[in-house]
């Protein structure tokens, strides 16, 4: 089936965030077609012409049920898509495919003209350098903790020993990792100087003064739209047991509205994620953005309509082009 101005979803197989979007698209008629780049072979095709006349690019992508004229393209919303890693293929040949595949498959839809995209995946990848967002945060005068990174031994145990009250440990990124072939995570920690040794010196580490937070706060920007949830719980990193927690609509203050959404339009995207702590005396700390994160959780717990913000923003993308 062809797709006459649809929304291109580009996700991995299992992704019930993406569900969510898709099931209010189709509830609107809005055609949709859906892959995964780690598809490509028999399952995704894609095609692209290039020459004087027209003079633009012209393009389909194909899977077994949907075909999209790339010309026709409304948006996309490129949540979590998985590129393939070519197991069966020799490493020189996987890693010759792979590269063909993102600069081929990706150079192709990047090409395309100009439809929405939330978010862009070369944003995305600007806007999830740590420093850079600490950076942008103080400048739009949001409340950061003190901040160390460094791979200095000295500086770091300096920073510590000065610093009021406790110090976490928090990884610059998320990245995969198994010990004794379990998958493990980094999670906030709280670090002291006695834990500091040379071995930091092997790459940068990110430490920070702890708030003394009331509860976290999660705020979604889509668009236009703000959602924030108060997640509420005793951990110290709410993550480690979704269980343990429970959550209440927040309203925060309109400067921090404002300035999260200023945040955004610096960075080129079109929605985010942002983690906030508010302190016993009402404030609110910056932590972290996600320009991807996870949301579908908090719309079945409070009932908060995000899905059908992200579906008017993808269906009203044609002419709010960035």
């Amino acid at each position: 089936m062809t797709e006459d101005r649809p929304v291109l979803v580009v996700t991995e197989a299992d992704d019930l965030t993406a569900d969510m979007v898709i099931t209010e698209l189709n509830r609107r008629n809005v055609p949709v077609v859906r892959f995964n780049p780690a598809d490509i072979g028999a399952d995704l095709t894609v095609s692209a012409r290039f020459s004087t006349r027209p003079a633009a690019m012209t393009g389909r992508v194909r899977t077994p049920s949907r075909s999209a004229d790339l010309t026709r393209v409304r948006a996309v919303y490129w949540r979590r898509p998985q590129w393939p890693a070519f197991a069966h293929l020799q490493p020189d040949d996987a890693r010759f495919a792979a590269t063909q595949v993102r600069f081929g498959l990706g150079g192709i839809l990047y090409a395309m003209d100009r439809p929405l995209w939330v978010n862009h995946p070369l944003q995305v990848a600007a806007a999830d350098y740590k420093p850079a967002q600490l950076a942008l945060a103080q400048s739009l005068a949001l409340s950061v903790p003190p901040t160390l990174i460094t791979n200095d031994p000295d500086e770091a145990r300096e920073f510590i020993t000065s610093t009021p009250g406790d110090v976490l440990f928090k990884t610059l990124r998320w990245t995969p990792y198994t010990r004794d072939g379990v998958p493990v995570t980094g999670w906030a920690e709280p670090v002291s100087a006695g834990e500091i040794d040379e071995s930091i010196r092997v790459a940068p580490h990110l430490f920070q003064a702890r708030v003394d937070k009331m509860a976290d706060i999660r705020v979604l920007v889509v668009g236009r739209r703000t959602f924030a949830v108060r997640i509420n719980s005793t951990l110290l990193d709410w993550r480690r047991d979704y269980s343990a927690l429970t959550y209440t609509v927040e309203h925060i203050p309109d400067r921090v509205t404002t300035a999260l959404h200023t945040y955004l339009e610096v960075q080129g995207l079109v929605s985010g994620s942002f983690d906030l702590a508010v302190d016993r005396a009402g404030d609110y700390w910056w932590l972290e953005l996600n320009p991807n994160g996870q949301w579908g959780w908090l719309e079945t717990e409070t009932g908060l309509p995000m899905s059908a913000a992200f579906a008017d923003l993808l269906t009203e993308a044609r002419g709010e082009r960035r």
